[in-house]
């Protein structure tokens, strides 16, 4: 089980771009300290770990240090951490780092339960919580005034049958005053300049390392078929 932990928090130290792996750069999230970063986690889950595919796992401790790495290394400068699972909560109780906000669908104790079923296959499609937080978030436009506060109490306990816990103490924000659109579905804000500006990568042989990874070209032909019936038909 030490190992299927160790594939699985790899995986968060690449992504979150904590390690010095050679991964390629689509693999990374390459965020900086002006970043607001939204992580959303799904999957079997209980007290204190979740399971990816009932292959990997990962500890609430785990995670807790991965974000505080990416707080220490400016990867973020707001995080919004959401989780589906059974005993979600548990999962941000270890949380320490600056500017982080955590919602999960069910508290420790609890089950999170699933939406519907698909009679065609006899499978569940999709978890309660994500169900009505999907339901709120299509409605959401790109200039929306809704707030991450409204979005925090989509799934009230007499639809999602589980408590949803909220954890705000490490957030220096009021949540009710924070536009949706901080975290899903943003139009970025574009600054010009008359300036000369020097550019430079963040990481620079990360980029390098990509281009020479790509094989030559691959040789195409186009052959343009005939359009018209009475051309076909000769």
């Amino acid at each position: 089980m030490a190992d299927k932990r160790h594939a699985a928090t790899r995986e968060f130290n690449v992504t979150g771009g904590l390690c010095g792996c050679t991964a390629r750069r689509s693999k990374k999230l390459l965020s900086d300290a002006g970043s607001n970063v939204l992580i959303y986690l799904t999957g079997h889950g209980g007290d204190g770990f979740l399971k990816f595919q009932d292959s990997e796992e990962i500890t609430s401790q785990e995670l807790a240090d991965g974000i505080q790495q990416m707080w220490e290394k400016k990867r973020y400068n707001e995080l919004f951490f959401m989780v589906d699972t059974c005993q979600a909560a548990s999962l941000y109780e270890k949380f320490t780092s600056p500017n982080v906000l955590a919602v999960a669908s069910s508290l420790v104790g609890e089950d999170s339960l699933s939406h519907h079923v698909d009679p065609s296959i006899g499978v569940y499609m999709i978890d309660r919580y994500t169900y009505y937080a999907l339901e709120f978030l299509e409605k959401v436009q790109p200039f929306s005034k809704r707030t991450i506060g409204e979005f925090l109490q989509v799934c009230p306990k007499r639809v999602c049958i589980s408590t949803v816990g909220v954890r705000k103490d490490l957030y220096r924000r009021d949540p009710h005053k924070v536009p949706i659109t901080d975290f899903f579905g943003a139009i970025r804000p574009t600054r010009v300049s008359t300036d000369r500006i020097n550019v430079t990568l963040a990481n620079e042989e990360d980029f390098i390392n990509d281009v020479a990874s790509v094989g030559p070209k691959k040789q195409f032909k186009i052959i343009m078929e005939s359009q018209f019936t009475a051309e076909i038909l000769k």
